[in-house]
């Protein structure tokens, strides 16, 4: 990329990034929680809730600089769904019907995991005192968490990163964070992408395929070499994040891995790509720089921003900035026009960052 000036030349940052609107979020949102699938803008209420989406709605509500009444309200929502979702000895349900019933005895790996990064995230940023306390004692009754899958350890990483950063030294974050960074890199190193040196230059990712959520692994070591002091954790999360910007990066704009994955030899574009990439490539970089003052990584949270708003393959806006819904996904002729719950928050979430870092946050 060039820069002029302090600014990326191709995206420079500029004024027409839209502020989030949370109407859809709003409309989406009942009393029970969080509706996970749309028909268009309408929610699809037998496909119920789940935890996993009612967690990301609680990090894009906490995150919100100057909430207002009605985002407070929708956060309060989402932290109840949470606490809700608890189980005795530790552990959350995910699936739950349109009645408000529990569908599973537990819920994934990912959905607990993402469970714990939006505690984490309530508990150092969420809008209200109490639902920071409460935050932080629902994740400090987590502290068995343990999983063999590399996005699930991401997720809680995450989490136990935010919660150490408010509250040094709580036993459940500190356990969630060594046996969730032991795991990723156990995970690393038998793919032969040791923190380190990667052995294989050509492809230091610790998969044989991209899949999804894939910048969430380098922002888990980026944030447990911040929490922990660990410079090589820092700088192999920076050189994995790096990698996979090249690799998703067509021209001026991001190309994100399809729904079906990627590998070496395979064809790009491909497609269906999903908002989620968007978010957690958004994430990534606005966390790489802040922590180094970098300007490839402001411009990298601009693009993935702008992805939403057609600078993507096909050149067309995947975000209402009227009603501040998203369609759940990019396909080679257009868009999915259905607006999920997952999709709108990776869209909210993404433009967030692009705010921050356009005001200096």
């Amino acid at each position: 990329m060039t820069y002029e000036d302090g600014r990326n030349v191709n995206t420079g940052l500029d004024r027409d990034i839209p502020e989030p609107r949370f109407d859809h979020l709003a409309h989406m949102t009942e009393p029970f929680g969080l509706w996970e699938h749309a028909l268009y803008s309408e929610p699809r209420q037998d496909h119920g809730y789940c935890t996993d989406d009612n967690a990301r709605a609680l990090i894009v509500a906490s995150r919100q600089p100057g909430p207002s009444a009605e985002l407070i309200e929708l956060a309060e929502i989402y932290v109840r769904f949470l606490e809700d979702a608890q189980i005795a000895g530790g552990g959350f349900h995910n699936r739950r019907n349109k009645d408000g019933s529990w569908e599973d005895a537990i819920g994934s790996d990912d959905s607990q995991g993402r469970a714990i990064w939006a505690l984490g995230t309530v508990a150092a940023s969420g809008p209200e005192p109490w639902m920071r306390d409460l935050g932080l004692s629902i994740l400090s009754a987590q502290s068995g968490f343990s999983s063999p899958f590399p996005r699930s350890n991401a997720f809680a990483m995450l989490g136990a990163s935010e919660a150490l950063a408010v509250a040094p030294g709580n036993l459940a974050a500190t356990q969630i964070l060594e046996r969730s960074l032991a795991s990723l890199v156990g995970t690393m190193s038998a793919a032969g992408t040791s923190v380190g040196d990667p052995v294989d230059e050509e492809w230091p990712w610790p998969e044989d395929r991209l899949t999804y959520d894939n910048a969430r692994i380098p922002e888990a070591l980026l944030a447990a070499g911040e929490a922990t002091g660990d410079d090589q954790l820092v700088n192999s999360g920076l050189a994995l994040l790096e990698w996979l910007v090249a690799v998703e990066t067509n021209e001026a704009h991001f190309s994100f891995t399809p729904v079906g994955g990627w590998t070496r030899g395979e064809p790009r574009p491909g497609f269906d790509q999903q908002p989620v990439e968007a978010t957690a490539m958004a994430d990534a970089c606005a966390r790489a720089w802040r922590m180094t003052g970098d300007l490839r990584w402001r411009a990298g949270v601009e693009m993935a921003a702008r992805w939403f708003l057609g600078a993507n393959d096909i050149g067309v806006n995947i975000y209402d900035s009227e009603t501040g819904g998203s369609g759940d996904g990019l396909t080679s002729s257009g868009v999915n026009e259905n607006q999920g719950a997952e999709s709108t928050l990776a869209a909210l979430a993404s433009l967030q960052q692009a705010r921050a870092i356009e005001i200096g946050a």
